[in-house]
C-alpha cells in the first residue's frame, strides 16, 4: 500500500514539530508537505511551503490539489485564537477537491469531564471554551464535508504525554488531587513517539472512520506520569466534584491500528527524547 501524498496544516506547532522529528527518516518522508505561516519551525521540513491559510485560499487550493490533509492547525488555550479552530478547518475542507480526503485534530475535550467509559457516539459536552470551540468545529466541518462531496475523519485526541498540562505543565510546588484510596485522576494518554506511529498508520489506511478517539488503550494516573518522570508532586485531598477516572474508549482505533497498552514509564522516555526538540518555536496545534 502506498503511502498518499500528505500536506501537513499547522506544522510548526507542538504536535507538528514532534510529527517533523519522528517521521524525518521515514520512507514516506517524501510525500510530506509541511505548511507553516512562517518559515521558523519547518527547519525539519525536507518539503515546506509557507502560506497563510485564511488570507491565501486560492495558494492553499493549489498545494494541496491531489493531497489528503491532515490539519493540525488550530488554537489553543494560550497560544493562539479559540476561534480559530473553525475557519482553519473550513479553510482544508474547502482547498479539498470532492472525492478527497481531510484529517482534522480535535480533543477529547469535547467529552468534558464526563466520568465512565466515552466511546465516539457519548455525549459531547465540553466543559471549557477550547472544548467548545473543537465542537462547533466537529459539527460544522461534518456539515461542510458532506456538502462539498469531502471524506472527513475527525480524531479525538486524548492527553499527550508532555504537551499536557501535568508533565508538560509541571512547576516546583506542582499539587495533585489525591483520593480516598490514594490514587490520584487517571485520564487516557498517549506517548509522543506513539502517536507520530498511529498518525503514520492512519494516514496511510485508504478508507477511515468519521470520528475516531486516538489514545492508547487503559489509564495512566498523573501522579504515577509525574513519579515516572523523578518530578515532585503534593498531594491535596481531592474535592467531591473531582473526577477519579476518565478513560476514552479506543476499540475502534484498535481495529484500525495496532496499540501498546499505556504505560507511564514508556511515555516519559517518549517525551525525552524528544522534548529539547519540541519546546523553542511554537505557534499552534
Amino acid at each position: 500500500m502506498q503511502f498518499p501524498d500528505t500536506l501537513v496544516l499547522g506544522a510548526t506547532g507542538r504536535i507538528g514539530q514532534l510529527l517533523q522529528l519522528s517521521w524525518k527518516r521515514a520512507p514516506f518522508g517524501a510525500r510530506l508537505l509541511w505548511q507553516g505561516r512562517t518559515g521558523t519551525g519547518l527547519e525539519q521540513a525536507t518539503h515546506r511551503v509557507v502560506l497563510q491559510p485564511l488570507e491565501e485560499p486560492e495558494n492553499l487550493r493549489q498545494v494541496a490539489r491531489g493531497r489528503q490533509i491532515l490539519c493540525l492547525a488550530g488554537g489553543i488555550p494560550g497560544r493562539g485564537n479559540l476561534n480559530d479552530n473553525w475557519p482553519l478547518a473550513e479553510a482544508a475542507l474547502r482547498a479539498t477537491l470532492p472525492g478527497g480526503r481531510v484529517i482534522l485534530c480535535s480533543s477529547a475535550a469535547v467529552y468534558g469531564n464526563q466520568p465512565g467509559f466515552l466511546n465516539e457516539a457519548a455525549p459531547l459536552r465540553p466543559a471549557s471554551d477550547y472544548g467548545r470551540a473543537k465542537l462547533e468545529m466537529e459539527q460544522r466541518s461534518a456539515m461542510l464535508a458532506a456538502q462539498l462531496g469531502v471524506r472527513l475523519c475527525v480524531l479525538r485526541i486524548g492527553n499527550i504525554a508532555g504537551l499536557d498540562a501535568i508533565l508538560g505543565g509541571w512547576a516546583p510546588g506542582f499539587q495533585l488531587d489525591q483520593f480516598a484510596d490514594g490514587s490520584t485522576p487517571a485520564r487516557s494518554y498517549i506517548g509522543v513517539a506513539t502517536l507520530a506511529q498511529v498518525l503514520a498508520a492512519l494516514l496511510a489506511l485508504p478508507q477511515l472512520p468519521g470520528v475516531v478517539n486516538l489514545a492508547q488503550p487503559g489509564l495512566v494516573e498523573m501522579g504515577a506520569l509525574l513519579t515516572a518522570a523523578g518530578l515532585g508532586w503534593a498531594a491535596r485531598p481531592a474535592s467531591e466534584a473531582a473526577i477519579a477516572r476518565v478513560v476514552l474508549d479506543t476499540g475502534l482505533l484498535q481495529d484500525l491500528v495496532p496499540l501498546p497498552k499505556a504505560d507511564a514509564t514508556q511515555m516519559v522516555q517518549q517525551w525525552c527524547k524528544l522534548e529539547p526538540d519540541i519546546t523553542g518555536n511554537q505557534e499552534q496545534i
